[in-house]
């Protein structure tokens, strides 16, 4: 059986940020023809940073982490 965690408003936004803020890096490094990659935007890191604040996550990725695995569980 697997459990879900029901995320306040702030958790949903600070894991929305994280997974916006990874697939930004992800896209950056598929792009990138060398060393000269392309600058995450400093938007989406102030995003993601807002977010991790305002939901009580700043220096705990622990937490943060247990949040991604139970809302949006590897397939």
């Amino acid at each position: 059986m697997t459990t879900t965690a029901v995320l306040t408003d702030r958790e949903r936004a600070a894991v929305q940020a994280y997974l916006r803020l990874l697939h930004t890096v992800r896209a950056a490094f598929d792009t990138a023809a060398g060393p000269a990659a392309p600058v995450v935007p400093p938007s989406v890191l102030a995003e993601a940073e807002r977010a991790l604040r305002e939901a009580g996550l700043t220096g705990n990725e622990e937490a943060l982490f247990r949040l991604l695995a139970s809302w949006c569980p590897e397939p």
